[in-house]
């Protein structure tokens, strides 16, 4: 947001008598919005939901119920696979041995972005896996005098848990909540917790391919599924709420909470497409050959050298861009010449070139023209490679890549042996 942005907020806020500032807004009478404004619909008529009594006050809170089997686009929100290579990203062992019965996918919506005392959280989605089901809380304050009360609500539904799942929350939701219970003097429910930030890892995943790593982007492009037009846009937010507490019409923020909902159920969903991905990429979770390269970039970056070497091959038979292929071919010679195992590295390429990849002859014919010095046997292995090139179904990129290649290395091998013959 820009500064002209940040001021007219601010001035917003300040008409509302709203002050930014470290003292908490008062806690006062529970907030009667039938007696202030007798003919604005109230927000109970507009969503369902109930009042949660708390020891700060009384807070509106909207409660769903849905099935763990749930099938959310193309995921499912709950993997049945552990956590462990997320864990091993993550650099946290906790995330691996936890149930998900003590994760909470948190998100909130704000006054503001700029973070600081100045901006709070009117709405907070919380969910988490009980008995079955994936129970989703929205606790929301009809006036910030009801901030306490919805601190309150929230330290106790996430009591049970012992790790927090976000969205780009490390950088933001988790620091502004932490500011408002550090402000009204109450412990923080979540400090202690093992934090998983999707965003971080949906960036590894996909930034060369997708455009976007926006969560609503990747609801669209990754889990295949597409919001209603009942969503109020996320940029329009905070106006709507500063319009509900100028005017007490809560009917426009029914869109607010299908936006809240979808966001913390579409964590749910994308965390366990994520992790299936990681733990079982060959069965039908990964799509893309840059995918499976990104795939292979991070298991590298893990030491798991012989996973990465097998992701890079898929990536390499699947369709992509001329110059995203040319990257996986140099990604996955890197490799193989850092593995340093060349009898192993052997092994993994007699197999490879079994299988048909063009690249495995290739690699052969450079160990044997380079490492064993047997240039015939080097000289055998390009041929092949060229006989596979000039066969396979690929790109024409790809095969001027290979053939352009091959051609090179078989008029230098052919130099050798022909010198060698006639010296």
């Amino acid at each position: 947001m820009n500064s002209a942005g940040k001021t007219a907020i601010a001035e917003k806020l300040k008409s509302l008598g709203v002050k930014k500032g470290v003292t908490p807004p008062p806690q006062g009478k529970p907030f009667d919005q039938t007696q202030s404004k007798p003919d604005a619909p109230a927000i109970d008529s507009v969503v369902a939901g109930s009042f949660l009594a708390t020891p700060r006050g009384e807070v509106f809170v909207a409660e769903q119920f849905i099935p763990q089997d749930h099938q959310y686009g193309n995921s499912s929100l709950l993997s049945s696979l552990p956590l462990s290579l997320i864990s091993q990203w993550a650099n946290d062992s906790l995330i691996s041995t936890l149930p998900l019965s003590k994760f909470a996918f948190l998100d909130t919506e704000t006054s503001g972005l700029s973070g600081g005392t100045g901006t709070y959280a009117f709405l907070v989605g919380a969910a988490r896996f009980v008995d079955g089901q994936f129970v989703l809380k929205q606790f929301f304050m009809r006036d910030p005098a009801e901030e306490a009360a919805l601190l309150e609500g929230l330290a106790d539904f996430l009591a049970p848990c012992e790790a927090l799942v976000t969205f780009n929350g490390k950088a933001f939701d988790a620091p502004l909540l932490k500011t408002r219970y550090t402000l009204h003097d109450t412990p923080c429910p979540f400090k202690g917790y093992s934090h998983l930030d999707l965003l971080p890892l949906a960036r590894r995943l996909w930034r060369d391919r997708l455009e976007s790593r926006a969560l609503k982007f990747l609801e669209e492009h990754v889990l295949e599924f597409k919001r209603s037009s009942d969503e109020a846009p996320g940029y329009e937010i905070p106006w709507l709420y500063f319009d509900y507490l100028r005017t007490g019409d809560a009917r426009p923020l029914a869109g607010v909470f299908y936006h809240n909902a979808m966001d913390v159920t579409a964590m749910a969903a994308l965390l366990a497409h994520m992790n299936d991905m990681l733990e079982s990429p060959y069965e039908g979770s990964v799509q893309h050959g840059l995918d499976f390269v990104a795939l292979g970039r991070l298991f590298e970056d893990l030491g798991r050298v012989e996973e990465a070497a097998k992701l890079f091959e898929r990536g390499l038979e699947s369709p992509m861009g001329k110059a995203d292929f040319h990257v996986a071919v140099k990604r996955l010679s890197i490799l193989q010449k850092k593995r340093g195992d060349y009898a192993e590295a052997i092994r993994l390429w007699e197999k490879a070139a079994k299988a048909g990849h063009i690249y495995a002859h290739v690699e052969l014919a450079k160990y044997h023209e380079h490492k064993t010095r047997d240039v015939k046997a080097a000289l055998k292995w390009t041929k092949s490679a060229r006989r596979m090139a000039e066969r396979a179904d690929l790109p024409a990129y790809a095969r001027k890549h290979w053939l352009d290649e091959i051609a090179r290395r078989q008029a230098r091998l052919e130099r050798k042996i022909n010198g060698h013959v006639s010296a």
